[in-house]
């Protein structure tokens, strides 16, 4: 029973660190393509939200996803999906991306904002640190107290 209150904690943590190294990263991609002074002009081929939640006493939450399409300048046609575009960006109008030679298909729709992208991603980490650190937390104190425990029963 007691490898119950390790392996769920730690699982926790596993999966928040994949979260953190998922947020850092697109940071960094973000970083990359407005940085690399590449841009192009792509058509907005679709437009769609997605809902979640609305269960049971849980918010409902609407995320604003766009397709995009724009060629390269050495001719290559690239097609990426991006969340959390403009509202005001519909089907058929034409934006400006920016995106790396390298990864043309992380290519980004949004805005240079580093100071924006920088504070999201520290507060995102944050809340993934205080996660981190109940999970530590709770394990410690199991720790204790089962070791208390011993101690104290451990002679019957």
């Amino acid at each position: 029973m007691s490898v119950f209150f390790y392996a769920l904690p730690s699982l926790i943590i596993v999966l928040v660190l994949f979260a953190a190294a998922g947020a850092v990263r697109r940071s960094l991609e973000l970083r990359s393509a407005w940085d690399s002074g590449l841009t192009a002009e792509a058509r907005c081929l679709r437009s769609y939200t997605t809902v979640s939640g609305g269960g049971n006493d849980t918010s409902v939450t609407t995320t604003l996803h766009h397709v995009y399409e724009f060629t390269t300048r050495d001719g290559r046609a690239i097609r990426f999906k991006e969340s959390n575009g403009r509202p005001t960006v519909v089907e058929g109008d034409v934006v400006t991306v920016h995106y790396t030679a390298e990864h043309p298909d992380k290519a980004t729709a949004h805005t240079p904002s580093r100071a924006r992208v920088a504070a999201g991603t520290l507060v995102m980490l944050a809340f993934f640190g205080v996660i981190i650190a109940f999970c530590i937390g709770f394990m410690i104190t199991y720790h204790e107290m089962s070791a208390s425990e011993d101690a104290l029963f451990g002679g019957i």
